[in-house]
């Protein structure tokens, strides 16, 4: 299939992404030390190594890479409860040819994708899974290697969703001037907003708009596909949501598995978000911790009692291991490049060779090119967010449509890279070169929504 050659570059020359960020550091490594600025006290590599290491254990970039982890673990751990199982289960039941199960699990995952990455990336995959089992128990004939692809469409619009890593953290007071702090430009700090809130990104109408032609126009595609590519044989034995402990509680185990404990704290935390969080909802202004906090109370009120949600939290645990062991690797990048003075110098390249109306465009060029190397909206900002916003300020451009401007290239190659796919190979029992002939002609329709979004923006 035209997918085959795709796949064949990235097993020939696309090593595992911790290896990859292993690589991307010892460059920018080797790139500060011949071209970086450092005090004429300070030897190069001395310098080079010093910025490393402060990137590396960055307070508040550690706090972003844990407010990540979050995100999802706490999407799949509600994905895994019982109430989530039925609704799954109701949409399965709407499955009546290889057509509507495409539709049915492309539409229902960017919904839920759009409302947080981490969900959707595990809903979209068990929703793909049981789907196939009913067209099987049923005798639907469907394209079950399709219906994988569209259970990862959620990965193609969360950068746009309330979930947007960049837009996030970027809503944050005082986080833009940490990640500018070591601008070279002249004044820049004091240019720079102390927040850019979610009502100019995330809820701005024209991404409200690209979201919305995100979820018709690739819900269409993927109904036609349905009823043109041939269906296909596959085997799949019954996927269990959550390993319920039928025996009966004693002692501190009542605890556990007590209902009124699960609801009782639950309800602590939702009254908590209100009360901190109800002037930020009104304005439309999002950040991880209010969106952590609320998928915390939803995920312990969902599983019913503290037993089901520790067992839910331990299978969604090791999702997580990237997001931990390769945040600080990008966050050392990130300090190698300020410290050395290596972000002006690429930002005065941008700026070189771009105006106002084309910078948008670059940013979405090279940030799909990036994330195919940083599989990580949010490491992906820590290493670019920085150039991004410097070059966006010199040239004019409006912060918000620069940073949805990587949000939108940063999500787009999803599509092609694998990294985020494993859960969902994992739980559908398919491969890579499967989905990526279908993924692919849904990056390149997505691709042009994003385009004429940036364009109108």
């Amino acid at each position: 299939m035209a997918a085959n050659p795709v796949i064949a570059l990235f097993q020939k020359v696309l090593p595992s992404p911790f290896v990859i960020a292993i690589l991307l550091s010892a460059f920018t490594l080797v790139l500060a030390m011949v071209f970086g600025t450092f005090p004429k006290d300070v030897p190069a590599w001395k310098g080079t190594l010093l910025a490393w290491e402060s990137g590396l254990w960055s307070p508040g970039l550690l706090v972003f890479a844990y407010q990540m982890m979050l995100i999802l673990i706490l999407g799949h751990v509600v994905v895994l409860s019982t109430p989530m199982a039925s609704l799954i289960g109701k949409i399965t039941h709407l499955v009546t040819n290889s057509a509507t199960a495409a539709a049915l699990v492309a539409v229902s995952t960017m919904l839920v994708g759009f409302f947080n990455w981490g969900l959707g990336l595990v809903f979209g995959a068990i929703l793909a899974r049981k789907v196939g089992e009913y067209a099987l128990d049923k005798g639907i004939p469907i394209n079950y290697p399709l219906v994988g692809a569209c259970g990862y469409l959620g990965l193609l619009v969360f950068n746009g969703g309330i979930s947007g890593s960049a837009a996030l953290k970027a809503s944050e007071p005082g986080h833009l001037a940490e990640l500018l702090q070591h601008s070279s430009v002249l004044g820049l700090l004091e240019q720079i907003p102390n927040r850019i809130p979610t009502s100019e990104t995330l809820f701005y109408p024209v991404n409200l708009i690209v979201s919305l032609c995100l979820l018709v126009c690739l819900g269409a595609l993927a109904y036609w596909l349905g009823k043109k590519v041939p269906k296909s044989t596959y085997q799949l034995p019954s996927f269990r949501f959550d390993d319920v402990d039928s025996t009966a509680p004693s002692g501190a185990e009542k605890l556990e598995k007590a209902p009124w404990l699960a609801i009782a704290f639950g309800m602590v935390i939702l009254a908590g978000f209100f009360a901190q969080y109800s002037a930020e909802l009104i304005q439309l202004n999002l950040s991880p911790n209010m969106l952590n906090l609320f998928m915390l109370a939803l995920g312990i009120i969902l599983h019913g009692n503290i037993f089901r949600f520790q067992n839910a939290v331990s299978q969604a645990i090791g999702g997580a291991a990237g997001i931990l062991i390769q945040f600080p690797l990008y966050f050392g990048i990130m300090g190698v490049m300020a410290g050395s003075g290596l972000i002006a110098a690429i930002s005065d390249f941008f700026v070189s060779i771009s105006t106002a109306q084309t910078y948008p465009l670059f940013t979405f060029i090279s940030a799909g090119l990036v994330n195919i190397f940083i599989p990580s909206g949010g490491g992906q900002w820590a290493v670019q967010g920085p150039i991004i916003m410097q070059a966006a300020q010199q040239l004019n451009v409006p912060l918000s449509k620069a940073l949805m401007a990587l949000a939108y290239g940063d999500q787009l190659t999803n599509m092609m890279q694998p990294f985020w796919a494993l859960p969902l190979l994992g739980i559908t029992r398919l491969k890579a070169s499967e989905i990526l002939p279908y993924s692919l002609l849904f990056m390149v329709a997505g691709g042009c929504i994003f385009i004429l979004g940036l364009l109108i923006w």
